[in-house]
């Protein structure tokens, strides 16, 4: 007879209830970051010296001390958790990165500058904690119990909720009971920290309507002759779909756009710029080619590759409107994504890292015009990055909008903590009715409590892990690529 409750302890023993948080800090610290920094790579000042042709910033190589805190008198030692605790300090870690200077082509200055002060994760690898045995962590003023995955702000542990979002590059199909339109299918098209929405409309004459930033409701097929697909017989065979009426309507009403140009130029048209004629031409490429389906590509020669995309969307379309589909599910667990510390802290430290290197451009080209040039460690502005980020983090609001992203932890008990700990959020308003969306669903069985979920306009909105669920991590671009490679070798084509 097996020992059930032997398993459980054995499971506990093995794996914490924050494993998983903790395992998404450490890849945003091993991995997240330097990806940031190598993405992007260089920067170029538009005002240099007069006998200098080009100057440009290197970005190299990201190192993560461990917390240290810096003493009145210039002394520096290392940081446990409970010091700063009781002294109110940020358990926080210096990053640095290496940062050259090359000056027509080469290299003047090459040194490593410290960055910011990033908060660090309690329990993380780089937590002192990390390693510690249970008399040696008494020691250190901790409780061998506390599972860590949260983080001290000013003296105050804080935690960063998980949030429950929709999954990204996800093709979503639904049927509209009110207004003009009668079926729809959407995405949102995530690159970097962006997250675009798009969305394909059919209206009751039959006709497919592109939304997304500011293009409102053009004819799918004049994006497509955009794009440079301005054959009409590549437009059926991207779509893939036997020829019904929605097709023939929506190929004739955009007959007369022969060119790719002559589209451009019908929604320059249509979004009302105050703009010259070849400056809207210019504003519409760019948007074709950096906001339209940027997970697809945002170069030019991806754009064959983003009217396939729109082919799919379109067939999925017309078969949901000839009932050879289902609408999708969006409350299905399948189509949703719980976004952790690493993937909210990558975001943050993203968008604050171009602040960053905007801010060392600025103070460059304000020394060229003074007639100086500024060594490279006072170029960059320490603080800068290390207020923004503990700022966030002190606040709750979050470079995206969102408020409440991190919450003083809860310790009005040993359960509360690990309650609040493991908290999934919703993005979805708390003030909209959304009942859907706030109900049971099969897919929730051992993923999280049915149970634990507050009252009143929070309901169903705010939810708990399960006891025993866990959450995986998502791969490895770098690996991705590299599986991808290896199965085109193995005569896999892309779509």
């Amino acid at each position: 007879m097996i020992d059930k409750k032997l398993l459980v302890q054995k499971f506990f023993e093995e794996h914490s209830l924050v494993d998983s948080n903790i395992a998404s800090f450490n890849s945003f610290i091993n991995n997240q970051i330097q990806q940031i920094v190598s993405d992007q790579k260089e920067a170029i000042p538009a005002v240099v010296p007069p006998d200098v042709e080009e100057v440009k910033f290197e970005f190299g190589a990201v190192q993560v001390k461990k917390p240290t805190v810096v003493e009145a008198d210039g002394s520096e030692r290392i940081l446990l958790p409970m010091e700063a605790r009781l002294r109110n300090l940020t358990y926080a870690s210096k990053v640095f990165i290496e940062v050259g200077i090359v000056v027509d082509g080469k290299e003047r200055e090459r040194t490593e500058v410290e960055i910011a002060e990033l908060p660090v994760m309690l329990r993380s690898e780089l937590c002192h904690l990390s390693g510690m045995n249970k008399k040696e962590l008494v020691g250190a003023g901790e409780d061998p119990n506390d599972p860590g995955g949260y983080f001290i702000i000013d003296g105050t542990e804080r935690v960063l909720v998980y949030l429950e979002d929709l999954a990204p590059n996800t093709v979503f199909a639904k049927k509209e009971k009110t207004g003009p339109m009668t079926h729809k299918v959407s995405l949102f098209s995530a690159y970097d920290t962006y997250r675009i929405p798009h969305a394909i409309e059919r209206n009751k004459e039959g006709m497919f309507l592109m939304s997304f930033t500011t293009f409102s409701k053009i004819p799918i097929v004049i994006i497509l002759k955009a794009l440079g697909i301005t054959v009409d017989k590549e437009i059926i065979e991207l779509i893939d779909y036997d020829m019904n009426d929605d097709i023939y309507i929506n190929i004739y009403e955009a007959i007369d756009i022969k060119t790719a140009a002559d589209a451009q130029e019908f929604i320059a048209k249509t979004m009302h710029l105050t703009l010259p004629k070849d400056r809207k031409i210019q504003r519409v490429i760019y948007m074709l080619d950096n906001l339209l389906l940027p997970h697809v590509g945002r170069d030019p020669k991806d754009r064959k590759n983003k009217a396939r995309f729109l082919g799919r969307m379109i067939k999925r379309l017309i078969l949901l409107k000839d009932n050879k589909i289902k609408p999708d599910d969006r409350d299905h667990y399948m189509n949703k994504r719980i976004r952790m510390s690493g993937d909210l802290l990558e975001d943050l430290f993203r968008t604050n890292f171009k602040v960053l290197v905007n801010d060392m451009l600025y103070i460059f080209q304000r020394g060229v015009r003074r007639g100086r040039i500024i060594p490279l460690a006072a170029i960059v502005r320490t603080k800068l990055l290390t207020q923004r980020i503990k700022s966030a983090m002190a606040t709750g609001k979050w470079t995206s909008g969102r408020q409440g992203v991190s919450q003083r932890l809860e310790r009005d008990c040993y359960t509360n903590m690990f309650s609040h700990l493991r908290n999934v959020v919703s993005l979805l308003e708390a003030s909209r009715e959304s009942f859907e969306a706030r109900e049971l669903h099969p897919t929730h069985w051992g993923r999280l409590c049915p149970i634990e979920s507050p009252e009143g306009k929070n309901i169903g909105l705010r939810k708990t892990l399960a006891i025993l669920s866990h959450i995986t991590h998502s791969t490895d671009k770098s690996e991705y690529k590299k599986s991808m490679i290896a199965m085109e070798d193995l005569g896999l084509k892309k779509f």
